[in-house]
């Protein structure tokens, strides 16, 4: 086997299911070789990473072979539609690296599926039921029973027709009835027993106004919307497979018979994206911010794209999970520690390195001269020397964190204890000499000793100390709030638990610090920057932050304390 010929068999094998399935397509000329996708989501809140998922798939396919992938708004429900969703989808899906070739609605085509429906009516493949809607569910049946057929099955067209004009008109009450497609009670899969296909809402919509009473469902919209686009590929995810025989039966109506091996949308199903610890449904999200429990849609805990990124997650993090787990054909639940592995992994090469101390003890150099402040150079990216450096300065008192000091130490503690050297990064080799405590027996004040020969940089300055702590000049720093965010929920899979999702809040998933400290070129970052905060992790300044009061969120811990925690 020659090299090149290694090298196709080891691309072909890294091709997901739905890629084979696209090759395989335009090998066989289907489309006349054209590739178009379509992002369809319903602008009724704000999209979350499973989101992501999808728009990786139907972008990426689109992008990977040379074709379009559109944006369709699924506006077919006004009670939960508003335009303040759509311009966040289309904010998030640019965010996340992605451009639409067009931005269509499902309202585009209004007018096309109430002509169809009227055909389908004229054809006697149509009816307007009067029942209930718990008397139409009765006479489903169930997967093992044929369902019974409606007493209004065999209504006359022109009644049909009638009654259907009616529920446009504003004549029928809301719920008083709907058209339902005559197909099958008996068939053995649910969606083809005679499937509600137009349903009455009196509600005025964001794009239509008061045009509309009668709107498609779902089913009766989206393939043919597919279809009215030119969409070759439908991709969505497997709670779709059921529907794609109605899928390909109302799209084969509406084309009645014409073309139909080569360019109706073909629909693929791939697993969706669950994930530990987070809740994807849209209502029990709404439910959060509606009820005060999160911060509004972007709060840094909630599983929103316009949350992660609040949070400092890059979107080249997000695309490199959604790698990590791949697409198949069957569900799992996938591990939040992964996630935050791969933005851990993207932003260690990205992220700008800082000092900030969250819970600060002030350590008094001793030996240091009063007055005196030093310049240190600190590296901004050891991943990357082009980001350069910048300069923190070195005085007589400076911060550190608590835990950086233990005054009865056990063996492998490597921080300040009595006796015991350390390095403080960029600075100096110091030694501990004690301590100051109040009356209750907390350490106020830490005390230490410098070696000035020891300076970072200077010859014969190398010699070892077991450990190395970041610090600040309390004169040369800034005052900083720091909110430590943590996952949601407190239970593994929060979707698969009986209780009310609301019982298994996590009462941990934010903690706010107001007494910390950051380095002056902290200042100069802004929202959405990253930043590592050095032997504490990566962070951001939130979009709060004021020149007068600084906000920083965290990211992502340096590491996964979550399991070692929560054993």
């Amino acid at each position: 086997m020659t090299a090149t010929n290694s090298s196709e068999v080891t691309e072909k094998k890294s091709l997901n299911f739905v890629e084979e399935i696209v090759e395989t397509d335009l090998k066989e000329g289907k489309n006349g070789g054209r590739i178009q996708t379509r992002f369809p989501p319903e602008p009724n809140g704000y999209l979350h990473i499973g989101h992501a998922k999808a728009i990786c798939m139907d972008f990426g396919i689109a992008q990977r072979y040379g074709g379009v992938c559109n944006l369709r708004l699924d506006d077919t429900n006004p009670v939960k539609e508003d335009t303040e969703y759509v311009e966040a989808i289309k904010e998030d899906i640019q965010w996340l690296g992605f451009q639409w070739g067009e931005i269509y609605h499902a309202s585009d085509y209004f007018q096309q599926l109430w002509d169809f429906a009227v055909r389908l009516i004229k054809e006697g493949k149509a009816y307007i039921d009067e029942q209930t809607s718990e008397e139409i569910a009765a006479q489903k049946g169930t997967p093992t029973q044929a369902g019974t057929n409606s007493p209004y099955r065999d209504r006359p067209i022109e009644e049909n027709l009638e009654l259907f004009n009616k529920m446009n008109s504003g004549e029928a009450a809301e719920g008083s009835m709907v058209l339902r497609a005559k197909l099958d009670m008996a068939n053995p899969n649910m969606h083809f027993r005679d499937p509600i296909i137009y349903r009455i809402i009196n509600k005025e919509h964001h794009r239509t106004g008061s045009k509309w009473k009668a709107y498609p469902m779902y089913d009766f919209a989206h393939g043919q919307s597919d279809f009215f686009e030119g969409v070759t590929h439908s991709i969505c995810t497997l709670e779709f497979v059921p529907h794609r025989p109605l899928y390909d039966y109302f799209v084969d109506e509406l084309k009645e018979g014409k073309d139909l091996a080569d360019n109706r949308p073909r629909q693929i199903e791939f697993n969706r994206l669950n994930l530990t610890y987070t809740v994807m449904s849209k209502r029990k999200l709404l439910a959060l911010v509606k009820e005060g429990l999160v911060n509004g849609w972007d709060d840094p805990r909630m599983p929103t794209l316009c949350g992660y990124r609040r949070r400092g997650y890059s979107p080249e993090s997000i695309r490199r999970f959604i790698d990590m787990i791949g697409y198949t054909k069957f569900d799992a639940l996938n591990d939040f520690a992964m996630l935050e592995a791969a933005v851990r992994e993207d932003l260690n090469a990205r992220a700008i390195r800082m000092s900030a101390v969250l819970r600060p003890v002030k350590l008094i150099v001793t030996n240091y001269p009063e007055g005196q402040v030093e310049e240190m150079e600190a590296i901004n990216n050891p991943e990357n020397p082009a980001e350069g450096t910048h300069v923190i300065e070195f005085s007589r008192e400076l911060w550190i964190e608590q835990e950086d000091f233990m005054e009865d130490a056990p063996k492998k503690y490597f921080r300040l204890t009595p006796g015991n050297e350390v390095r403080l990064k960029n600075a100096y080799i110091v030694k501990c000499t004690g301590c100051k405590k109040d009356e209750n027996g907390q350490v106020t004040e830490v005390y230490c000793e410098y070696d000035p020969d020891s300076k970072s940089g200077m010859p014969g300055a190398d010699r070892r100390v077991k450990g190395t702590l970041h610090w600040l000049s309390c004169a040369h720093c800034l005052p900083a709030e720091v909110r430590l965010y943590d996952r949601l929920f407190c239970v593994e899979n929060p979707s698969a638990d009986e209780r009310d999702f609301r019982e298994l809040l996590n009462p941990d998933s934010l903690k706010v610090l107001s007494n910390c400290f950051v380095e002056k070129f902290a200042a100069t970052r802004k929202p959405l920057d990253y930043l590592q905060f050095q032997r504490i992790g990566y962070f951001t300044m939130d979009k709060d932050s004021r020149a007068d009061h600084l906000v920083f969120n965290r990211t992502v811990g340096l590491k996964d304390t979550w399991k070692k925690i929560n054993k």
